[in-house]
């Protein structure tokens, strides 16, 4: 039986573990490799560059190796490299695409720090920034000659827009620029842009893939027409993990598919009760039936998971929703998203988008629901809510 005949659980339970006998691959760390001769290592580091070879901690152990095969396996791609943190897989993709006098086109629903990473930085590079609109309905008037990359999130950050991702792969394939996609609320699971037609998927594996918010990595997974570029950029800026956060992200890996329905069920089933409230406006989530971008997520993703986010009526004050936010007790207060823990936190709309207009809108929270028990966040927002009447 091939791999490839197999359920996506069972192959996921089955990738990334290359040794004969131990269930799950040994912790590997390690820095200096020792080779047989000189021969040996002059003709590794003569061929490192273009194969996976053992050669230096920095490169990779088969803690990492494991990892990079199962997340291959995962988003169906060529190969894949780990980071620190998902951020620093985004800018060391951005460093090693762009050069000075390039244009790269990004979604206006980006993660807010790549925003500033871009200003910040891309921009004393001599780079060109130009956002668009996350449904991508303006993508092909910002393209120029010296376009070079498109960047996007889908769905994107906060209110979960979608874009249609096989006609920006077709758009970029037309102009001879590349397409990534940050992939973290997909996790190659929900959402698999390189069989879509994406060239590169980005992923903060800290949140869904490790989902026990306790470590932090990133990963780029791409095709093999992108992958020189990031394989150089990676080695040049010193990009590298540890074998024992590799280890706890493959160990996360495994129980991906039943943790992620779980928080889908759960999503669900609060966005019923939060879409009957007095006071709001509306639910975002791509999932939904009433959601803009509903039609997209049922054609290209495979399920949901545990975002969504909570738009309230106009006269509901900023910082009434504030104070609801600090009365939860099952929700927590934090930035970051897919462990098993409830979070909530206000958003800021305006501040989040250049491009698309937030303006007459109420305000907004966003919620990760958690795996706790629905019906217990359902009542902790029910007491949280019961001063926000419009």
């Amino acid at each position: 039986m091939s791999d490839q005949s197999l359920k996506p659980s069972t192959r996921l339970l089955r990738a990334g573990r290359p040794h004969l006998g131990w269930v799950n691959t040994p912790v590997t760390r390690a820095s200096t490799y020792v080779f047989d001769s000189v021969a040996n290592w002059r003709e590794t580091r003569l061929n490192r560059e273009s194969r996976r070879m053992v050669s230096y901690g920095a490169r990779g152990t088969d803690s990492t190796h494991a990892l990079e095969d199962a997340l291959v396996e995962l988003e169906g791609g060529h190969r894949a490299q780990l980071f620190p943190t998902g951020h620093a897989a985004i800018a060391t993709l951005l460093l090693g695409l762009l050069s000075p006098g390039d244009h790269v086109v990004v979604t206006d629903a980006v993660y807010e720090p790549v925003r500033r990473f871009c200003s910040q930085h891309l921009a004393r590079f001599g780079v060109v920034v130009e956002y668009f609109l996350p449904d991508g309905s303006d993508l092909a008037d910002r393209l120029r000659p010296e376009t070079r990359l498109i960047y996007t999130e889908c769905p994107g950050s906060l209110a979960f827009e979608m874009m249609d991702l096989p006609a920006a792969a077709r758009l970029a394939r037309r102009h001879g620029c590349l397409l990534a996609v940050d992939n973290t609320w997909g996790s190659g699971l929900l959402y698999r842009p390189l069989a879509l037609g994406a060239d590169i998927s980005v992923l903060a594996a800290t949140k869904y893939l490790s989902g026990h918010a306790d470590v932090m990595m990133g990963a780029i997974v791409s095709t093999e027409r992108a992958w020189e570029a990031i394989q150089r950029a990676s080695v040049g800026l010193g990009q590298t993990v540890g074998a024992d956060d590799a280890y706890l992200v493959l160990r996360g890996m495994r129980s991906l598919i039943p943790r992620i329905e779980m928080h889908a069920r759960h999503a669900m089933q609060v966005a019923g009760w939060l879409e009957a409230q007095p006071g709001v406006a509306r639910v975002l989530c791509p999932a939904l039936p009433g959601d803009p971008g509903h039609r997209l997520w049922q054609r290209d993703c495979h399920g949901t998971n545990g975002l969504l986010s909570v738009e309230f009526e106009p006269g509901i004050p900023a910082k009434a929703v504030e104070a609801a936010i600090d009365r939860l007790q099952l929700f927590g207060i934090g930035a970051s998203w897919g462990g098993f823990e409830s979070l909530a936190l206000p958003v800021d709309m305006a501040a989040a988008r250049s491009v698309a207009d937030w303006s007459g809108h109420g305000p907004i929270m966003r919620l990760h629901v958690g795996l706790e028990d629905p019906g217990d966040l359902v009542a902790d927002l029910r007491q949280a809510f019961s001063a926000l009447a419009p």
